[in-house]
């Protein structure tokens, strides 16, 4: 059917920085909101920034400024830009879109396997 496939991970200095990108594949017919959360050891899983179709990106308040959603609809991608990184941004980051699979149909969400991105000196 779906699947999400994250890359991009990996582990980087405070300060450094990362891109994530995020690639839908399958039966698609349209792709609605694409997301990134993060789940850090021993919290909750969070949201980090979306992105809808056509619409403009929104970000959990304390990241605004450092990361950046962004999209390519041409290529079922989105991707997460992430600049001066910290060590508590340190978490498993996963891709979530919403989407249709066939015209006029039901919404359907998946998640991607998740990518491990580490801030450490």
């Amino acid at each position: 059917q779906v699947q999400l496939v994250e890359s991009g991970g990996g582990l980087v200095q405070p300060g450094e920085s990362l891109t994530l990108s995020c690639v839908a594949s399958g039966t698609i017919f349209r792709i609605y909101n694409m997301a990134w959360y993060r789940q850090a050891p021993g919290k909750q899983r969070e949201l980090v920034a979306q992105i809808p179709n056509g619409g403009s990106a929104t970000y959990a308040g304390s990241l605004e400024g450092r990361f950046t959603i962004s999209r390519d609809n041409t290529k079922n991608t989105v991707y997460l830009q992430m600049n001066s990184l910290k060590p508590e941004d340190t978490a498993v980051y996963y891709c979530y879109t919403n989407l249709q699979l066939g015209a006029g149909g039901r919404t359907y969400s998946y998640w991607g396997q998740g990518t491990q991105v580490s801030v450490s000196s």
